[in-house]
């Protein structure tokens, strides 16, 4: 990073946060910017990213209009590919340093720091710096109980297939293991409607299906919190990722890979072999034999901790 740009602001870092409207993309810059507000103060403004060509021609001009109004940014945050050019053009209009999350689009050396999931396998260059899955805004809960279990369903997508009844066949065996453990279960837009139909199929005493329909922003931010055990569907990686980093147990409900296994799944292969993450087995055993985390996992935070360490050193 270019020590001319180093920011002397007595009062914290002033912090330009571009969006693309897409959710789960601005939760990975939100996570980044509330880990960076723990560590120091930090003067956040969202702005929306450019169309393709008014960024290019924002870049090629020098000038960025559109932040007129804001202090000069220390930092400029995206995820999304949308996001690149508009964080370029900002940096080259007013300055600061580009941070991108996830593989740019772009070439990663045109960006100060590039925060890339290692499943990706990007060869380390010296901004770009690895990360265990992608960022999140979840913190650690301290009053999660083990007495409360989560099961979070998602979907076949283009890295893995589904089996509705195995899958169903390893919930009813994960809920009876322990009758003690209430079980909250929650589906999402890609859970298939046979599968939700056969969850609310499910009578258990100690299991309460809640279908995505029925949820509302925050509400598995809001489970993660309360609940020590949660076992998630092998598919659902950014939410494996969530329940490491709420500190919870984790469980991984075997789902059909497609193919002979995607960058993605091998992430998780990696989870499994550090024993961050338990994979279903069969008997299912005392839910307490679920591995506890072997050290806090909090990525956000890490990754906030490399940025004002790389300030500092400038």
């Amino acid at each position: 990073m270019d020590k001319a740009n180093k920011s002397s602001r007595p009062d914290g870092l002033v912090v330009w946060r571009i969006l693309d409207e897409k959710a789960g993309h601005e939760a990975q810059s939100a996570g980044l910017v509330a880990a960076l507000g723990r560590l120091c103060s930090v003067d956040c403004h969202d702005l929306p990213a450019l169309g393709g060509r008014d960024a290019l021609f924002r870049f090629l001009s020098g000038s960025f209009a559109e932040g007129s109004k804001l202090p000069d940014p220390d930092l400029l945050i995206g995820a999304g590919h949308r996001t690149h050019m508009t964080l370029l053009a900002a940096r080259r209009g007013r300055g600061g340093r580009a941070v991108v999350l996830m593989k740019p689009s772009l070439p990663t050396c045109w960006f100060d720091l590039c925060l890339i999931p290692e499943h990706d396998r990007l060869a380390g260059a010296g901004n770009i710096f690895p990360t265990q899955g992608v960022l999140n805004t979840i913190h650690a809960s301290p009053d999660a109980s083990i007495k409360r279990g989560l099961i979070l369903l998602g979907g076949p997508s283009a890295h893995y297939r589904w089996n509705r009844e195995d899958l169903l066949a390893q919930l009813r065996g994960v809920v009876r293991a322990d009758p003690s453990v209430h079980w909250i279960l929650t589906t999402s837009r890609r859970t298939p409607e046979a599968t939700e139909a056969g969850l609310l199929g499910l009578e258990e005493r100690n299991l309460e299906v809640v279908p995505f329909a029925q949820t509302e922003p925050g509400w598995v931010a809001a489970r993660l919190q309360e609940c020590g055990l949660v076992w998630v569907s092998e598919d659902s990686v950014s939410m494996v990722y969530e329940a490491l980093t709420a500190g919870a147990r984790v469980g991984l409900l075997k789902v059909p890979k497609e193919g002979n296994g995607s960058r993605v799944a091998l992430g998780v292969l990696s989870l499994i072999e550090s024993q961050r993450v338990t994979p279903f087995a069969q008997p299912v055993p005392d839910l307490g034999s679920l591995s506890a985390q072997p050290a806090l996992f909090d990525e956000a935070d890490r990754c906030a901790r490399h940025i004002l360490s790389i300030l500092s050193d400038d």
